[in-house]
């Protein structure tokens, strides 16, 4: 939730601005009959990210990468 609103309250407008848009969902285009809300995708993709950079620092910071290591001292 917390991304979500991160994502749709900072991250969106600061893109909205370079693309010359107040909201990222009004973003599409139209092939035929079919409509693509590529703006949508672009939210999901972020709120992804942010996810995985949460994440990632996580892991790092209590190193947790390390566990699953054998210690150098057990082969000898």
């Amino acid at each position: 939730m917390v991304v979500n609103a991160l994502v749709k309250d900072i991250i969106n407008p600061l893109i909205g601005l370079i693309v010359q848009t107040k909201n990222l969902d009004s973003l599409t285009f139209t092939i035929s009959k079919a409509t693509f809300h590529y703006g949508n995708l672009i939210s999901v993709i972020m709120s992804f990210v942010s996810i995985l950079a949460v994440v990632y620092i996580f892991f790092k910071v209590m190193k947790l990468e390390k566990l699953d290591l054998p210690d150098e001292d057990e082969g000898k």
